[in-house]
């Protein structure tokens, strides 16, 4: 999914809109760093809610939230604003489908993927209603044909070992072993 978002930014950029640029790299990174947060605030100090199985934001949740729609969303911006809002709830129903993947495979609770649906649904949507109100961008087919094409090339990539990372984040900042994790 980080491809995509850097492939949005990238399309912004070409695109011309600097103000969308600017809005989806706040708003997709703020989501990251609550993300973020909330694992290295369970892993290093055990903050959580256990009456609702709640360590952290799903990762995965939260980016398939923010991606998949704003994705759609900006690659049918030549289409009718129906179209767009069509390809952006299909998007929400996508990513819907990833989070409740991650509670049937056992990487997170109901409540860690319903949170990150959330949070990535808020980025998504916030960004969303800014472009609604903003010129459109002038994207080009052929970088977004290419994106699509590196994008496919990326996913079978090797994964960023990002609970290493928050593991590393949380035992730094909290002087303890990531042994508080579940």
């Amino acid at each position: 999914m980080l491809p995509a978002a850097v492939a949005i930014a990238i399309w912004l950029i070409a695109g011309d809109a600097r103000r969308l640029f600017l809005y989806w790299c706040l708003l997709f990174g703020g989501g990251l760093i609550l993300v973020a947060a909330s694992k290295i605030a369970f892993v290093g100090w055990g903050i959580g809610i256990q009456s609702i199985d709640f360590t952290g934001f799903s990762g995965h949740a939260m980016r398939s939230a923010a991606i998949i729609p704003t994705f759609f969303y900006l690659a049918l911006q030549p289409r009718t604003r129906a179209v767009r809002w069509a390809a952006v709830l299909l998007g929400l129903c996508l990513a819907t489908l990833i989070s409740v993947s991650r509670v049937f495979l056992h990487f997170h609770s109901v409540s860690e993927a319903l949170s990150g649906w959330l949070l990535g649904s808020a980025v998504c949507l916030a960004f969303i209603l800014s472009a609604e109100s903003l010129p459109k961008p002038g994207f080009n087919r052929i970088l977004i044909a290419a994106s699509f094409a590196l994008l496919l090339v990326a996913s079978c990539t090797k994964p960023i070992p990002t609970q290493r990372l928050i593991d590393g984040a949380a035992q730094l900042l909290s002087g303890h072993s990531a042994a508080v994790r579940k």
